[in-house]
């Protein structure tokens, strides 16, 4: 999608409360928190797996993929803002 110039579509594609909200705290979060966390569901996993506990293990593996997709999201917004109205307001 093109980024035009002007007010009309910056008030189209403004972000919810809720959302603005989220994203303003996670920010605060430095982004290795999410590779942290998406590391130790995989030791988790593998521990588990040791154990006999498979599918315990499964699940706690299946983790990790979430934790990087939510770093990678994070690390967008810090980024690139989160709307265009947001990206404007701060510059």
């Amino acid at each position: 999608m093109a980024r035009t110039s002007g007010n009309t579509s910056q008030s189209q594609h403004q972000e919810g409360t809720i959302a603005r909200t989220i994203e303003q705290q996670t920010a605060k979060l430095p982004s290795d928190t999410f590779l942290w966390a998406a590391g130790a569901s995989i030791i988790g996993s593998l521990v588990l797996h040791t154990m006999d506990r498979k599918h315990d293990a499964l699940f706690v593996g299946q983790w990790a993929p979430t934790f990087l997709i939510l770093g990678l999201y994070n690390k967008l917004v810090k980024v690139a803002g989160s709307d265009g109205v947001s990206r404007t307001a701060f510059h």
